[in-house]
């Protein structure tokens, strides 16, 4: 089971934006490379301090963490994990306001920039079936790819290296520092070539159809991630954006959703209230048939253990509640009149609720209990 983020930077839940960048920032002194050279315990100390921050760092993303936990990012969605070095050096320009500069020389494969293109954002419409079941998504994106053809050269300014390097006084002492080359914008290369039709970075735009993989149980805004399927960067070591996929639910024509749990208002006619039946009611799922006992009353909830919807935590399935209605006839002929007349009187007919009948507000405090 993965840390809790809480946990590796040692802070509370309720801890304010100001006080996480604190706790990063010893952390990130604490165990940095520099530090603590060819110590491997350090450095991955080093990189589960850089993976909480981000995440907790990052309102939307510290509210599912909050949430779902580390699910909500787990299968290529969502954010944090798998952050390499430049991904964390990267941050300290945020954490130390440039102190670091673009990073520690010596470290990260030569100081190189990876590029990372940019993010793209769709939006996905899912019916209630789709949310209970799970449900793979073949959609359309036009995307920035990299020009068949062009070719790319050495930086002069680095030589390749992606920094320019210097000494520098920091909080850490005396030290080599880096920073990021302003001509090959750390990437260690410049476009030689352009093909006819590409942009000035060598881009062209082109329509690919990606699969997405809805994960059972999500809910409206949920936020998934499809890794490597946004815009792609010039360079041939960059890497491409990813494709941020927003989920909408579309209102179901007869039931209703409430967290995992369903709703379904049922009617059914006096005489079924009064002589019971048998219903065959749609669920999420599939048919199910259910019996109406003889005298049920309107407003009487049934539930179905695990008819529900799936947690997308996998802390297992909702119920589905169906609420009885008993239908009133609103249009009498002489006969059914004279009928009820007769009947008004009747013992039967006449309300006795006993104690175990419970009441409507009972009946709202149990569906939530």
């Amino acid at each position: 089971m993965k840390e809790d983020f809480y946990d590796i930077l040692g802070i509370s839940k309720s801890a304010t934006a100001a006080e996480i960048k604190k706790a990063y920032r010893k952390k990130a002194i604490e165990y940095h490379p520099d530090k603590n050279p060819g110590d491997s315990k350090a450095e991955e100390l080093f990189k589960k301090s850089a993976e909480a921050y981000e995440v907790l760092s990052d309102p939307n993303k510290k509210a599912k963490y909050d949430q779902y936990g580390h699910q909500a990012f787990e299968g290529g969605f969502g954010g944090g994990g798998g952050m390499n070095m430049d991904d964390i050096f990267s941050q300290f320009g945020d954490v130390f306001g440039g102190a670091f500069g673009g990073g520690f020389g010596g470290f990260g494969g030569g100081g190189q920039r990876r590029a990372k293109g940019s993010n793209l954002r769709i939006r996905v419409k899912l019916n209630l079936e789709e949310v209970a079941q799970g449900v793979e998504k073949t959609v359309k994106v036009r995307r920035k790819k990299q020009a068949e053809g062009v070719t790319y050269k050495t930086c002069s300014t680095c030589n390749g290296q992606g920094q320019v390097t210097k000494i520098a006084n920091t909080i850490l002492g005396r030290m080599q520092t880096a920073t990021t080359c302003g001509t090959c914008s750390g990437a260690g290369e410049i476009m030689d070539k352009k093909p006819n039709g590409a942009d000035a970075q060598g881009l062209i735009v082109e329509e690919e159809t990606v699969s997405i993989n809805i994960p059972a149980g999500v809910t409206e805004g949920v936020q998934l991630k499809v890794g490597g399927k946004g815009n792609e960067a010039p360079g041939k070591n960059s890497i491409a954006g990813d494709l941020l996929v927003l989920i909408e639910e579309i209102p179901h024509n007869t039931l209703k959703r409430e967290g995992t749990n369903i709703h379904y208002d049922l009617y059914v006619n006096f005489s079924e209230a009064v002589l019971g039946t048998s219903k065959e009611v749609q669920t999420v799922t599939g048919k199910v048939k259910i019996k109406i006992e003889a005298g049920t009353q309107s407003g009487k909830i049934l539930r179905l253990k695990g008819k529900g919807l799936p947690s997308i935590e996998s802390y297992g399935t909702g119920d589905f509640l169906i609420h009885i209605n008993v239908w009133t006839p609103q249009e009498l002929n002489k006969e059914q009149r004279l009928f009820f007349e007769k009947m008004s009187d009747d013992e039967n007919f006449i309300p006795s609720p006993n104690k175990s009948d419970k009441s409507f507000f009972e009946k709202v405090k149990d569906m939530f209990s």
